[in-house]
């Protein structure tokens, strides 16, 4: 894609606008179907979109293409249209409220910016498609981890509906570009993802009425009590190996109730084992040169902490493939990455809590294994915590459609509410 310019950002600015007109005037179910049937669409292993992720996805980005497949397959798995006509029911209020004939009544903005920042596919593709559901037309920008997806999604919707493939259009352009930036955050709604500096710089510039939707920074973790089932460590390897740990919900650590000093570093020799294995199956992409030099020093780090004689164990793959360190304590330490997990002992449920308290601002899914006796406690600890996702081990990389991403729906923050009481 070519570089966009200030005017070439307004004027497709000016084209949705009026291609928004047309699509308003339409019905919200006819709307609801073309977009249920891109999802399911794409959930055939065997479509165009499926196809160009295996090869020019995977060349873009440097992931293995059949990990590529795998994360999709999991990632889709429950994104139907059925489920899509589901969330329009428990966010809005059902299909009514879309068409303007409810007590309350729902519309979207006249036109919505999305930022896109991330390297995952998945939620490219949902970010595309919500605006649209309410009938607000959508302009990209597509992600410099991600130059392949938010071209494919468009497609995908133009072949289900040409008239509502006209309401989406993709740029792209340095995000150092200001007067780019400035000309794309015009819209009336400006969804935005990415680190907490550039969340702070948009949200600067996006005054009301115009909305700002933001999706900052977050991580994932797991937790294992003493508990766990005998798959558990299998389960957790491919949470951490699908997207080679890309994803805001591929967990960085883990933490283990370790009741009687070993059961930490068990688990830890268990999931490296598991991750070995899972490397012939699902092999690790290539990596940059600064993110294998990040593997290098906290390797060297552990190893030097283990010989000044810390209960600390390194596991390691080949090369950079994937590392197992077995901590000593619960204390936070750098995560480089690309199938790179820190174990942590931890006391039970109010040790795991103390050990996440740095991490709260930021906690988006836990993956648990364990804890049975226990759940109900440490649900209600991690939703304290801020956690927006718990779910059981080896789920972590497939959300539901309706998970509530950075502790919001997908539908409420780009929805404007009317209750009519005439």
């Amino acid at each position: 894609m070519s570089r966009a310019s200030p005017e070439e950002i307004r004027g497709a600015l000016a084209r949705l606008r009026g291609a928004g007109h047309r699509l308003r005037k339409r019905r919200a179910r006819e709307i609801l179907g073309s977009l249920a049937s891109v999802l399911d669409s794409w959930r055939d292993p065997d479509s165009r979109m499926r196809r160009a992720l295996r090869t020019d996805f995977a060349s873009a980005t440097g992931l293995a293409p059949a990990m590529v497949e795998a994360g999709m397959a999991r990632a889709l798995a429950g994104w139907t249209g059925g489920a899509l006509r589901s969330l329009v029911e428990r966010e809005l209020g059902g299909i009514d409220a879309l068409e303007g004939t409810a007590p309350r009544c729902v519309s979207g903005f006249e036109v919505t910016s999305v930022l896109l920042a991330g390297s995952l596919p998945s939620p490219t593709l949902l970010g595309l498609l919500a605006p649209l559901l309410l009938r607000s037309p959508v302009l990209a920008k597509t992600s410099a981890h991600d130059p392949v997806t938010a071209a494919l999604v468009a497609d995908s919707v133009a072949a289900a509906d040409p008239e509502l493939g006209a309401c989406i259009e993709i740029t792209g352009f340095p995000g150092s570009d200001r007067e780019c930036v400035d000309a794309l955050l015009d819209a009336d709604c400006v969804v935005a993802s990415g680190s907490d500096e550039t969340i702070a710089a948009v949200a600067a510039r996006v005054r009301p009425p115009r909305r700002l939707v933001s999706y900052a920074h977050r991580l994932s973790v797991a937790a294992v009590g003493a508990d766990p089932s005998p798959d558990a460590a299998a389960r957790l390897a491919e949470d951490v190996a699908l997207w080679d740990q890309l994803g805001c919900l591929s967990p960085l650590a883990v933490f283990v109730e370790d009741r009687e000093q070993g059961e930490a570093a068990a688990f830890a020799s268990d999931l490296a084992r598991a991750l070995g294995d899972l490397q012939e199956r699902w092999p690790r992409g290539a990596i940059p040169p600064p993110a294998a030099a990040a593997i290098a020093r906290e390797r060297d780090l552990a190893e030097m902490r283990a010989a000044s004689g810390a209960p600390v164990i390194l596991h390691r793959g080949a090369g950079t493939s994937w590392t197992v360190v077995a901590e000593a304590d619960a204390l936070i330490r750098p995560a480089p990455l690309h199938r790179f997990v820190r174990v942590h002992p931890v006391s039970g449920v109010p040790g795991l809590v103390e050990a996440l308290k740095p991490l709260r601002r930021h906690l988006a899914s836990v993956g648990v294994g364990g804890f049975a006796d226990q759940r109900r406690e440490l649900a209600r600890a991690l939703l304290e915590l801020g956690a927006s996702r718990i779910c059981s081990l080896g789920t972590m990389q497939s959300p539901p459609l309706s998970w509530c991403h950075d502790n919001q729906g997908l539908l409420l923050p780009l929805a404007r509410f009317c209750d009519i009481e005439l």
